[in-house]
């Protein structure tokens, strides 16, 4: 890939794939009508996301690059698990067992950062004693 520059959007459209390795530029109104592009074309590669969290932290923002980088292990999952995960982590939703072995699954999943995150969620809650 060619050296990035900010905005992605922008400078580097041709560099940016979707996770079906679709580039941007291919991703039009036009092709969504003629059914040659589905949902999935549009789903952000987690490589874009990792870019967009390097331009943050550069920029002075880390809290914006983790949340990115969390977003590009969460995009190695289905719509459905991630959802799962977020009804999950409503408090007094689940138990520490239940939360627990969400933290394992995102781990194994590749989602260490977002693991780390269910594990310190587990740490609060049960210091305000929303879960068991």
């Amino acid at each position: 890939m060619a050296e990035l520059n900010y905005p992605l959007g922008e400078h580097n459209r041709a560099d940016v794939r979707s996770q079906t390795g679709r580039a941007a530029d291919e991703l039009t109104i036009e092709g969504i009508r003629a059914g040659a592009i589905t949902a999935a074309d549009a789903a952000v590669d987690p490589a874009t996301l990792r870019h967009q969290a390097d331009f943050a932290e550069r920029g002075g923002n880390p809290q914006l690059a983790d949340n990115l980088r969390r977003g590009a292990e969460l995009a190695l999952f289905s719509d459905d698990d991630v959802l799962r995960f977020y009804d999950a982590l409503r408090p007094g939703r689940s138990s520490v067992a239940e939360l627990e072995a969400i933290a394992a699954e995102l781990e194994a999943g590749g989602g260490e950062r977002c693991s780390a995150l269910v594990r310190e969620a587990i740490v609060h809650y049960r210091r305000r004693g929303l879960i068991h």
